[in-house]
């Protein structure tokens, strides 16, 4: 089969397949503060790292229409700051808990029963228990083209100033996968465990 963009029912397929293509992808568990000094968590699967040195990730927010804005992006613009939790098996209820619509203001960590650990670069805190999180400061944000209705996506660069790992998924001075068993984003309602690990060498490498 072969369709456009937004067109698949005309392929006979009930919901839209792009994200269930493009996966698994990881999630980005972003933390920002507020002007007001509030505190907002909030999961991303538009998430990923787009350079290595510099070190920078990206996470892209679904906005309804050019005057809504997501507390993520608000936040992020608002303070410059924010932090990206890296989501294991262990974090998953809680990830699942923050995705919820609240008020601006309302503290997800609260609500998913996580600490606040204080960053080392930024005042924004990463959640308790997390195996990773890089700490971030805004670099850009780039408004992507609206659709038909309005709606769209706004991309939030940012610099990592600051890794955390906790010791315990270390070993032989690498991160090891099945101590903290990585959550990704699949298509529909579906998630992904990476349990079935492999390597590889690229051709005329030792």
């Amino acid at each position: 089969m072969f369709f456009v963009p937004m067109r698949h029912k005309d392929a006979g397929l009930s919901h839209n397949p792009l994200k269930a293509i493009v996966s698994p992808r990881p999630i980005g568990w972003i933390a920002s503060k507020g002007a007001d000094g509030s505190f907002n968590l909030a999961p991303y699967s538009f998430f990923n790292a787009i350079s290595e040195d510099p070190a920078m990730v990206m996470f892209s927010v679904q906005s309804d229409s050019e005057a809504h804005i997501k507390d993520s992006l608000r936040n992020v613009e608002e303070t410059g700051e924010f932090v990206v939790n890296i989501v294991s098996q262990g974090q998953f209820e809680a990830m699942n808990i923050s995705s919820g619509t609240y008020a601006y203001g309302e503290n997800e960590f609260s609500l998913a029963g996580l600490d606040m650990v204080p960053s080392q670069t930024v005042a924004v805190p990463r959640a308790g228990g997390v195996p990773a999180a890089l700490e971030c400061t805004h670099f850009q944000t780039i408004s992507l083209p609206r659709n038909a209705s309005g709606g769209g996506y706004i991309l939030v660069i940012g610099t990592v100033t600051g890794i955390y790992v906790d010791d315990g998924v270390v070993e032989d001075g690498m991160i090891k996968y099945d101590k903290f068993i990585p959550i990704s984003r699949l298509g529909y309602r579906d998630y992904g465990r990476s349990t079935d690990i492999f390597q590889a060498t690229r051709p005329g490498q030792n």
